[in-house]
């Protein structure tokens, strides 16, 4: 195979010359560079990255640590691998399932240098486990969390939620009923301490209707509408978890002959492609600028530069459900 001195000696400079020539870095007379240049062609000479990753310590790959294609996570992953790309790295996709054993994979690949830098969208291993390996680079999370080493990209629900609440008293609605995600989740602490300001800034009754938890798909919403009309049909409006949720209940709201939003109002969370089909109104979650934010703090430390984050703000997308 070619090498850089072959190249040289036809061009009639030193390696240095070509190395410089090449890699775009350092100064060579555009003479010079016209010279390698043509001789790399003629010799169809293409680097080797595992050389040079060896000699820089970098490879330009970035691992995405995910549980599942879901339409949110889909949005970051996007969002992450066209910032990459548009600045020369390369994303190698880790699909956990949610198990573990394949997160430690992921760690593993970072200790051994095949990738430069993870971003978890979501992970059941310990906080404790993926810390220790900043070791070996940077980690970043989308999930929220709060740890020195693992600089998380999240945003303040508490925000979105209330923005959502306020909505939905500002249209008429008092008896809400709030369908929450894994209780264990920060996000979902944020929401449950959101509706409980709520409630006391309007002097509500913050039990006047069930709260439920671990509610994430559209099979849930639909449950939820069943259980509205055995069930009194206490609520006049609902804040759901997020958008898949708040889908199922439509669909299932509208299989069943009730009206929406005058039988009872919906709003979702994230404003997902399908929500405006749905005429669904929710809250706008800026996943892509997210997923640009977790890709500047990787190129921050790996390039040692100071790229500045886009500071970032939920709002309200009012479609026909409220």
């Amino acid at each position: 195979m070619t090498n850089i001195k072959e190249i040289a000696k036809r061009a009639g400079v030193s390696p240095s010359t070509v190395s410089r020539a090449l890699s775009g870095k350092g100064y060579v007379s555009e003479e010079k560079k016209r010279r390698v240049l043509a001789a790399a062609e003629e010799f169809d000479y293409a680097p080797n990255l595992n050389a040079l990753s060896l000699k820089t310590g970098i490879t330009r790959r970035l691992g995405l640590v995910a549980p599942a294609f879901i339409e949110s996570v889909s949005l970051f992953t996007g969002g992450f691998v066209r910032a990459a790309e548009e600045n020369g790295y390369t994303v190698t996709l880790f699909m956990t399932g949610s198990d573990v054993s394949k997160e430690l994979e992921a760690l593993e690949a970072l200790r051994r240098k095949q990738v430069d830098a993870l971003v978890f969208v979501m992970f059941k291993s310990d906080l404790s486990l993926i810390a220790s390996y900043t070791k070996y680079g940077p980690i970043v999370s989308w999930q929220r969390i709060i740890h020195p080493d693992v600089p998380s990209v999240f945003m303040n629900q508490y925000d979105g939620y209330m923005i959502a609440l306020e909505h939905l008293y500002a249209r008429g609605y008092r008896r809400i009923c709030n369908i929450y995600g894994a209780p264990t989740r920060l996000n979902t602490q944020s929401r449950i301490d959101a509706f409980r300001d709520f409630c006391a800034k309007y002097e509500l009754d913050p039990c006047a209707c069930p709260s439920f938890d671990d509610m994430g798909n559209p099979s849930h919403g639909e449950q939820i509408v069943r259980w509205w009309l055995e069930n009194g049909q206490i609520p006049d409006a609902f804040a759901t978890t997020n958008d898949r949720v708040a889908a199922g209940m439509v669909a299932e709201a509208r299989r069943l002959g009730l009206r929406i939003p005058e039988d009872f109002a919906v709003c979702g969370f994230d404003n997902l492609d399908f929500a405006d089909m749905l005429d669904l109104t929710t809250i706008h979650y800026p996943v892509n600028e997210q997923a640009g934010n977790a890709f500047s703090i990787i190129r921050n430390r790996i390039e040692h530069i100071d790229l500045p984050l886009r500071p970032l703000k939920f709002h309200l997308v009012q479609r026909g459900t409220t």
